[in-house]
């Protein structure tokens, strides 16, 4: 591992969020890091609300957290299906585990990891060992590497079991990931050597989603990211929400670049996931 994610992707309008919380990355222990993407932690003392969005990843996330002077406290996130919105006040902070897609099972190796999937639910219910000592040994510190830390001794004791089925979810995600050819799961199953069926229940039971929509989800945090960076946000082209940018993206390009058949399936998953059209996305905020 080179170290934790730099890229923006899920976040919606990341500029807008960076200027108003301080969020960075950090990684965890190396004997964790077969197993989780990387810790994420948000700190932030605002004098007006704001609301954050994210596209979720397939990634079951642990998340400790505190709001103002309330008790800190923690919840396993199974992975979320729709925009993830939360509203942020005042001061707090965030110490998130965002495990690899198929890397939180072995932590938690009773139940498919397609039971959390859409829900938020107390650490307790999902994982042993988590009480108010655990939770405030985690967003108490000042100290970012104390949090850290803290992270990394709660999770190293949990004693994640070895799970070759795991370690071949993770592995067959980060080929979705990676490799843009793959665009549907007929395709992966044949690389594979295996029936699609089979990956339908290997998915299910320890990423948490279907092979399907990792290859969907995938595409839209590509687009978010392209028009987040690089297409200029430049004005709408005549064609109307479904053409182009003038001097910005090739909604075009790259919609067939990402595997749809046409533009128009690409715009309305964008729109369906994002809530906005790309171009919409895309244009300058008024001033």
């Amino acid at each position: 591992m080179a170290g934790p994610r730099r890229d923006t992707r899920g976040i919606v309008e990341a500029q807008d969020l960076f200027a108003r919380v301080r969020f960075r990355r950090r990684e965890p222990a190396p004997v964790l890091r077969p197993y989780l993407e990387h810790y994420w932690l948000i700190d932030w003392d605002l004098t007006e609300p704001y609301a954050s969005h994210v596209v979720p990843h397939p990634s079951v996330n642990v998340v400790f957290q505190q709001y103002g002077d309330e008790p800190g406290w923690a919840e396993v996130a199974g992975i979320g299906l729709s925009l993830f919105t939360q509203k942020l006040e005042g001061w707090g902070r965030v110490c998130g585990v965002q495990f690899r897609p198929g890397g939180f099972r072995p932590f938690a190796p009773g139940r498919p990891v397609s039971d959390w999937t859409g829900q938020r639910l107390p650490i307790g219910d999902v994982l042993p060992g988590a009480d108010s000592d655990t939770v405030l040994s985690v967003v108490g510190p000042e100290a970012e590497d104390a949090r850290v830390a803290a992270l990394d001794a709660f999770l190293l004791g949990l004693e994640p079991a070895a799970d070759p089925q795991a370690l071949r979810a993770m592995e067959l995600v980060d080929l979705v990931r990676g490799d843009r050819t793959i665009r549907r799961v007929a395709e992966l199953a044949a690389a594979e050597g295996v029936s699609a069926r089979s990956l339908q229940r290997l998915f299910a039971a320890y990423v948490g989603v279907g092979p399907k929509w990792v290859i969907l989800r995938y595409r839209i945090h590509e687009a978010l990211e392209r028009a987040e960076s690089g297409g200029g946000r430049g004005a709408e082209s005549p064609e109307g929400p479904e053409g182009g940018l003038e001097d910005g993206l090739d909604w075009a390009a790259l919609a067939a670049e990402l595997g749809y058949s046409d533009q128009a399936h690409l715009v309305r998953d964008f729109t369906a996931t994002v809530g906005v059209p790309p171009t919409a996305y895309a244009r300058p905020a008024p001033q």
